[in-house]
């Protein structure tokens, strides 16, 4: 049974009338409310989040960065064994290398040392039996022939081995093969920087010099000579 509701009598000078149901039901269906955002958030459609934390720009190919990374970590990984087993490979191919020089270079000189004994050993035969002459049945002058024939033997066979002797007389002073120990008058001016006498005879092996000459060089004094004619 519907209840009626006495209609409520306008105020004096109140123009306006309260308005009807249907009029407050549309006014309330105007203005949505906080339930109706949520209720339309839960049914409808979410919207964006604006914070982009699970925007799905943030996988690579739909691969997580983090797999990503370790697969580039992996991959630079077996990039760095690969150049290290290289680089230890080189470094016993050297190590390998260098002793095989210094052994083939021991063994060169030892050959090329063995080659010069080998070549006086006929002069070492010829001094010992010069040391064991008997000197009471030996002139002196037998035992210099003798030495000055072993002298020419050993040069004759360092000398097929690139050694030479060094021995200036007379001629002009080189002071890449010789050392001025002092000097004495030239007679003329044309003597002037020669070799006068030769102390030390020195020696070249090959291009090198072991040993320079050791000479007295002759010196044109002008002055000298200009004093002594006044």
């Amino acid at each position: 049974m519907k209840k009626h509701v006495p209609d409520r009598a306008a105020a004096p000078g109140d123009d306006n009338e309260w308005p009807d149901d249907e009029s407050g039901q549309q006014a309330d269906a105007a203005e949505p409310t906080d339930a109706d955002a949520t209720s339309a958030g839960d049914g409808g459609v979410a919207a964006p989040d604006e914070t982009g934390d699970d925007a799905p720009g943030d996988a690579i190919g739909g691969v997580a960065p983090d797999a990503v990374a370790e697969q580039e970590i992996a991959t630079l990984a077996k990039e760095v064994g690969v150049q290290k087993d290289k680089y230890l490979r080189l470094l016993a191919d050297y190590e390998n290398f260098r002793k095989r020089s210094a052994r083939e270079r021991q063994e060169a000189e030892s050959k090329g040392m063995g080659h010069l004994i080998k070549g006086i050993l006929d002069t070492l035969d010829d001094l010992g039996r010069f040391a064991h002459l008997d000197p009471t049945s030996t002139d002196s002058k037998t035992v210099v022939e003798g030495v000055e024939l072993v002298e020419r033997k050993l040069l004759k066979s360092l000398a097929g081995h690139g050694l030479e002797v060094v021995n200036p007389v007379d001629e002009l002073f080189d002071p890449t093969f010789q050392e001025a120990l002092t000097t004495v008058p030239a007679a003329t001016k044309g003597e002037d920087d020669f070799v006068a006498q030769v102390y030390q005879v020195g020696y070249v092996f090959n291009g090198l010099l072991l040993r320079p000459a050791r000479v007295v060089v002759k010196q044109w004094q002008d002055g000298a000579d200009a004093g002594t004619a006044s």
